[in-house]
C-alpha cells in the first residue's frame, strides 16, 4: 500500500472489480491502482473473468411469467387440502429448480471452472504451483527429491521422457553458488512436469519448475510473491519455467537469467 491511499484493502479491490463501490470510493481505488500497476493488472484479470462468466450465462438470464408467485407469501389461510397441494407443488418446483441447477452446473460447470485456469495456465497458475512445490519440498530434510544429483543424466532422461521433451536440460547454477540436490516428477496442470532443487553453502534452497504450456505462448520475465517466497517465471513456446526461493529478488533474478540462457541454448 502506498502513502497516498493507505487504506485500500483486498476487499476494496474485489468490490471495485465487481462494480460495488460508490463513486467516491471507486475514484479513490482507481487512483491507487494507477500507482500500483501489478495490482491493477490483477484487478483487470478479475474483471475479465467476471465478463466471461456473464457472457457465458447471458442467454439463460431470462424470467418467466409467474416467477414472482413462487416467492410471494400466501396472504390468507387456505383449506388443509389446498395447503397440502401447495406444499406438493412447492416441493416439486424446488426439486425441479435443483435439477435444472445441477444440469446447468454439469453442462457448463467444467468449462466455466476450467476456463480461467486454462486462460491463466501460462501466467498465474505456474507461479502458484511453483510456490506450493517449493513450500512442500524445500523444507524436507530427508526426502526433498526423488532422484539425487549423483544421477543427473538419468534425472534429465527420465523427466524429459515423461514430459515428451527430447533434451530436457538440468540447469547448472554452480557459478551462482548453488549445487544441484536432485529433482522429481510433478503434476502441473494435469500433465507431467519437472522440479529441480538446488542448495547453496548456507543451506538456502531454491527450485526450478518446468511445465508444459498448452497455450504455446511466450512471455518475458514476470514476478510473483507469496509471503517470503519469491518467484520469477516466464513462458517460452510449449514450456513454462519458474524459479522459486526464499532469497533476495536480485539473486533469484540472476538464477532465472542463468536458467533462461541454458534452457534456450
Amino acid at each position: 500500500m502506498n502513502e497516498t491511499n493507505p487504506t485500500v484493502t483486498e476487499a476494496d479491490l474485489n468490490a471495485f472489480a465487481d462494480g460495488l463501490l460508490p463513486p467516491d470510493e471507486r475514484a479513490r481505488v482507481e487512483a491507487w491502482l494507477a500507482e500500483n500497476p501489478e495490482q491493477a493488472n490483477m484487478v483487470a484479470a478479475w474483471q475479465a473473468q467476471n465478463a466471461s462468466i456473464r457472457e457465458m450465462f447471458a442467454p439463460y438470464e431470462t424470467s418467466r411469467e409467474g416467477d414472482r408467485d413462487l416467492v410471494m407469501p400466501i396472504a390468507a389461510p387456505v383449506p388443509a387440502a389446498t395447503s397440502r397441494r401447495l406444499l406438493w407443488l412447492s416441493t416439486a418446483a424446488a426439486s425441479l429448480a435443483i435439477f435444472l441447477v445441477g444440469a446447468a452446473v454439469g453442462h457448463f460447470g467444467p468449462p466455466l471452472l476450467m476456463q480461467p485456469e486454462l486462460r491463466l495456465t501460462g501466467i498465474e497458475a505456474l507461479p502458484r504451483q511453483a510456490q506450493s512445490a517449493f513450500t512442500v519440498y524445500a523444507s524436507d530434510v530427508r526426502h526433498p527429491v526423488e532422484v539425487g544429483a549423483d544421477q543427473e543424466a538419468h534425472l534429465a532422461t527420465w523427466l524429459g521422457k515423461r514430459m515428451n521433451v527430447a533434451e530436457l536440460k538440468v540447469p547448472s547454477l554452480q557459478r551462482l553458488g548453488f549445487q544441484l540436490v536432485g529433482g522429481r516428477l510433478l503434476p502441473i496442470n494435469g500433465t507431467p512436469g519437472a522440479l529441480f532443487m538446488y542448495e547453496n553453502a548456507a543451506g538456502q534452497r531454491l527450485t526450478v519448475l518446468v511445465g508444459t504450456n498448452k497455450e504455446n505462448t511466450t512471455t518475458s520475465f514476470r514476478f510473483a510473491s507469496a509471503g517470503s517466497v519469491e518467484t520469477f517465471y516466464w513462458i517460452d513456446g510449449r514450456l513454462g519455467y519458474a524459479v522459486t526461493g526464499e532469497i533476495s529478488r536480485d539473486m533469484l533474478r540472476q538464477v532465472a537469467d542463468e536458467c533462461y540462457k541454458q534452457f534456450s541454448s
